[in-house]
């Protein structure tokens, strides 16, 4: 049994909160810190009515490395799970390293002024990582994270080599507003407009944000979506760890409202990143625009329907080509009932806490740091059975994707 940290109280928070209270026998102790204390002690209120388990609670500015220092110092904690902003990844894999802490996140690190999604930055921690004797592990969400042990449990167990790989996300869910994200407005609009790249013949190939879609028939009813082409972080790691890969893409479904409104945003400028002058004070206009729209972490009572995510995996077994699809469906309104959360923040938090789980119990605890895809992902998988993200695999699915 071992004491974490969450820092981040978002809709993610809440559920990683949630999940770990579901096992005091894996974390003894749970602290949950962010830069607005309120929003932890009601995230602790939830955890103490449905589990009757106590949580800490504390405030924590995670750009300074000095106060996250000053609360790993305080509590003395196995591991933080960092379901911060992704802009503050090395202040807190920084304060880690000063204070001896183990080390989770399920997004890589980004620059505040660029939409620049790469893995080197926290690449480079790996001697600093291993001299310390500490583990850091990137990309423990869904995706990343769930999709990185999709693709390798389908490697470990149907292939000899995989060769091609399309990951695809469709949130079937509906939560009536006419333009709201499911998770950090800021983050998912920087992704979403960001150029897209994609990894064909040994290189990524750039192509204009969201210009080539497809169909694509989700299985078990969910439906029938357009699915988009756009660049995510796992792309990198995943190219990385599996050189085989001849060509790797990412998918994600989205209506026509979502997108004619991001349209409209973008032509007006209040998607942009560099600050502008407003009455005479800088402001950011895409932080500007995240005021005003829904917090996420309040979609979940309103949200109805199903996500279905998973990975569509060719390659080669005994000479022959195959293709296995890897996925996993997750109701909403499930979700809330579970954690008060809606599913696309419960498919992030969940394989949070499973990765977490993973080092706690010492499946995985390696020296270094590690993204997901190279940790044996037969113990992740068989908990994501067990703690609420079930999934499936289907041979040879007849998919005709582009």
């Amino acid at each position: 049994m071992k004491k974490v940290i969450i820092i981040g109280a978002g809709g993610v928070g809440q559920v990683v909160a949630h999940k770990c209270a579901q096992l005091p026998e894996v974390f003894s102790e749970i602290v949950l810190a962010s830069r607005t204390k309120s929003k932890c002690d009601a995230i602790a209120s939830q955890v103490k009515a449905n589990y009757n388990r106590d949580i800490e609670t504390e405030q924590v500015d995670a750009d300074s490395v000095a106060d996250l220092v000053r609360l790993f110092g305080k509590h003395k904690p196995f591991m933080v799970i960092n379901v911060a902003l992704p802009y503050q990844d090395l202040t807190i894999m920084d304060a880690c390293l000063e204070m001896k802490v183990h080390y989770l996140d399920t997004a890589n690190y980004e620059p505040l002024d660029t939409a620049k999604f790469e893995y080197k930055w926290q690449w480079e921690y790996q001697d600093k990582f291993k001299q310390a004797g500490l583990m850091a592990l990137l990309g423990s969400g869904f995706d990343p994270g769930a999709t990185n042990m999709f693709t390798a449990y389908a490697a470990k167990h149907y292939f000899d080599e995989i060769n091609y790989l399309d990951i695809i996300d469709v949130n079937g869910g509906d939560h009536g507003y006419p333009f709201a994200t499911n998770f950090n407005p800021e983050i998912n609009i920087r992704e979403v407009t960001a150029e897209c790249r994609h990894w064909e013949a040994g290189e990524f190939v750039e192509t204009p944000a969201m210009s080539i879609k497809q169909e694509f028939t989700c299985p078990d009813g969910v439906g029938t979506y357009n699915i988009y082409r756009m660049y995510h972080e796992e792309l990198e790691s995943l190219t990385k760890n599996y050189p085989t890969l001849k060509r790797a893409q990412f998918w994600m479904s989205f209506g026509e409202s979502y997108l004619k409104h991001l349209e409209v945003l973008g032509n007006v400028g209040m998607t942009g990143i560099e600050p502008v002058n407003f009455n005479g004070q800088e402001i950011v206009p895409i932080q500007f625009l995240k005021q005003l729209l829904p917090d996420p972490s309040t979609l979940g009572p309103r949200t109805k329907g199903k996500t279905c995510i998973g990975c569509v995996v060719r390659g080669i077994k005994d000479g022959k080509e195959r293709t296995v699809y890897v996925y996993n469906v997750k109701d909403h309104q499930d979700c809330y009932g579970e954690v008060q959360s809606q599913a696309i923040s419960y498919t992030t938090g969940v394989p949070a806490m499973i990765g977490a789980k993973m080092m706690v119990e010492g499946k995985w605890m390696e020296d270094g740091v590690w993204n997901i895809e190279q940790l044996d992902p037969d113990p992740f998988m068989e908990d994501m059975n067990k703690h609420g993200l079930p999934w499936q695999v289907i041979e040879e699915p007849g998919f005709d994707l582009i």
